[in-house]
């Protein structure tokens, strides 16, 4: 599918400073960028870097005065996706995995698996098939955890989202994926563009490792699967920061919006009998 995303973001800049940016739409063998444009008002020196681990794009602007940064990203972006037999996607003994998987077995910054070991497998660790564990940790999250706008900050944990009951779609994914690696699955944070997503903005779920495919889960259920423009996955959202910044600058106003660019678009959720899992 086509999709036209945009971004407009604008930063107090005193001083000067450095800011990292990371609203690139990602390249991968799935996702095909077509066309894209990124301006900068007034000029500074706007430099791209690539991460060795190849999940994300970012752009390095350094100023030295004060300024106030206009920053707009637009791209046409083609996606595609493969659905997987739910039967097929089971556990991957650890012993198999290759070792680019390992690091999303482990606890992180956000995502504290072993704080959440016994409630996992209290809850979900009965359950014999892996794909059925993610989908009723999944299903657990959205019915259990309010989505509340301005209830959390930078600083809330997995393991605060557990004690608060509520959040926004950072907290969801980040206890999907701490409630995964305690079950032994693997999983990481998927950040990106949505289609469908009201009110518009940047949006955040996870991936789970199973059956050798990283296979998207979205606790929040605000829009559908295979609505998605991924911009960069890492551990949790440490990894995959839409804006890190050094100096003196502060946030004024941020614009995101996704459009389709063609027509019989169905969107897609995980319901129903016969549930295949998505990937992309």
């Amino acid at each position: 599918m086509k999709f036209n995303v945009l971004s407009e973001l604008e930063y107090d800049v005193d001083l000067g400073g450095t800011l990292i940016l990371n609203i690139h739409a990602l390249r991968t063998p799935a996702q095909t960028v077509l066309e894209e444009s990124l301006s900068v008002e007034p000029y500074v020196k706007v430099e791209e870097l690539f991460p060795a681990d190849g999940e994300s794009r970012l752009v390095r602007l350094e100023t030295t005065e004060r300024a106030k940064l206009k920053i707009k990203y637009q791209a046409l972006v083609d996606t595609s996706y493969k659905l997987i037999d739910a039967a097929l996607l089971d556990d991957v003994p650890v012993a198999q995995m290759p070792a680019s998987i390992l690091s999303f077995l482990y606890p992180s910054r956000y995502c504290q698996s072993d704080k959440l070991y016994r409630l996992a497998n209290n809850k979900f660790g009965d359950i014999e098939h892996a794909f059925d564990k993610v989908m009723a940790l999944t299903d657990w999250i959205y019915r259990n955890v309010e989505y509340l706008s301005g209830s959390t900050n930078s600083q809330t944990s997995a393991y605060d989202t557990v004690t608060e009951q509520a959040g926004v779609c950072r907290d969801f994914a980040h206890l999907g994926i701490a409630l995964c690696r305690a079950l032994t699955i693997p999983a990481r944070y998927f950040t990106g563009y949505s289609y469908l997503l009201s009110p518009a903005d940047f949006h955040a779920c996870f991936e789970a490792y199973l059956g050798g495919q990283w296979i998207i889960f979205d606790p929040t259920r605000l829009a559908p699967l295979n609505g998605m423009v991924k911009i960069a996955s890492g551990r949790d959202a440490a990894d995959a920061a839409i804006a890190n910044f050094f100096g003196n600058i502060s946030c004024g106003r941020i614009k995101v919006d996704c459009q389709l660019a063609e027509e019989n678009f169905e969107p897609l959720h995980y319901t129903g009998e016969n549930i295949n899992g998505l990937a992309y």
